[in-house]
């Protein structure tokens, strides 16, 4: 089992160079923010596209199979399980069929009875008088094909607005974990962090602590590999060990487990400990003391052509998403 290799989820791909590789990272997160924004509000065909988009955008960029394969098919595979329990669950509505006026009215060959029957089923319940109607009332053609209900057969039963949140959620995950999770993968942690410092370099008037945020956000970005490793190590010792779970019960495996997470837990805090003082031994003591320029900006003629995709995608947006 290594974690590293079969879900590297938001580690950063060095090697080969694509496309996205060579765009600039305030651009984008542009593209990251549309991405995420549009899907708010917007109708099922739009965020069904926004999926498409996101797999296209992968394939075009020829990244390696083995490195987003796992990824996306455990993204994939968790958005289509939500998407079919949302789909399957009650949407909510129960919204009771009752006929506005007596159903005779609108019979074409209503019987003389019905109307003697009138006054005498005027305070029976609505299942009486709808059992009492003329079967030529279901043959009456309907002025359009809509139906609330799409299927239902025993206890499942799909509705239009089960079918539409289901869509939602399962769409709205997926490109949200999966955006990012491309974001990061094309683009090095340094870079994250040196253009989210020149975006907010307008904050700094206002006595914001940038700099001390941008250096927080590049550790959290270095940490998640440690992350993983401690947790692989941790993995590996109890599986050497060949633990019988079944002989230790439920109380037994639950103590195991809580002393694996307290190892954990001890294991990272020693790995920040080190990072800290590394950090104090290379002279990161204040943010205004120690500011390391971590990249150099320049605009080039793709990321222009970037750019101007994204005010088409917004315009697409507005215009076709509703």
């Amino acid at each position: 089992m290594d974690l590293l290799r079969s879900l590297p989820i938001g580690l950063y791909l060095e090697q080969p160079v694509s496309w996205l590789h060579k765009l600039d990272p305030r651009v984008k997160l542009g593209w990251l923010m549309s991405f995420m924004l549009t899907t708010i509000s917007a109708s099922p065909e739009w965020r069904l596209s926004i999926v498409g988009w996101l797999i296209l955008l992968t394939l075009s960029s020829f990244l390696p199979f083995r490195a987003w394969r796992r990824q996306m098919g455990l993204i994939l595979l968790f958005s289509l399980l939500l998407f079919v329990i949302t789909m399957l669950a009650p949407d909510g509505l129960n919204v009771p069929r009752q006929p506005r006026l007596p159903a005779h009215e609108f019979a074409l060959n209503a019987p003389p009875s019905a109307l003697e029957n009138e006054a005498t089923n005027q305070d029976a319940p609505d299942e009486i008088a709808a059992s009492e109607a003329s079967p030529s009332l279901e043959k009456l053609p309907q002025p359009t094909g809509y139906q609330y209900v799409l299927f239902e057969q025993g206890i499942i039963r799909i509705t239009r607005r089960s079918l539409e949140l289901a869509i939602r959620i399962g769409t709205l995950i997926f490109t949200l974990i999966y955006s990012s999770n491309l974001y990061l993968m094309t683009t090095a942690p340094e870079e994250i962090t040196a253009g989210l410092d020149n975006l907010m370099t307008p904050l700094r008037r206002f006595n914001l602590p940038v700099t001390e945020t941008v250096l927080t956000l590049t550790l959290s970005l270095r940490f998640i590999p440690l992350v993983l490793e401690e947790v692989q190590n941790l993995v590996r010792s109890v599986r050497t060990r060949a633990i019988n779970w079944r002989k230790l019960g439920f109380r037994g495996s639950a103590q195991v487990w809580l002393m694996i997470a307290e190892r954990l837990i001890d294991n990272l805090l020693v790995r920040a400990e080190q990072i800290a003082n590394a950090m104090q031994v290379r002279g990161f003591t204040s943010p205004d003391q120690h500011q390391v320029k971590w990249h150099q900006f320049r605009l080039r003629f793709r990321d222009w052509v970037a750019l101007a995709g994204i005010g088409v995608f917004w315009s697409a947006r507005f215009l076709l998403g509703r």
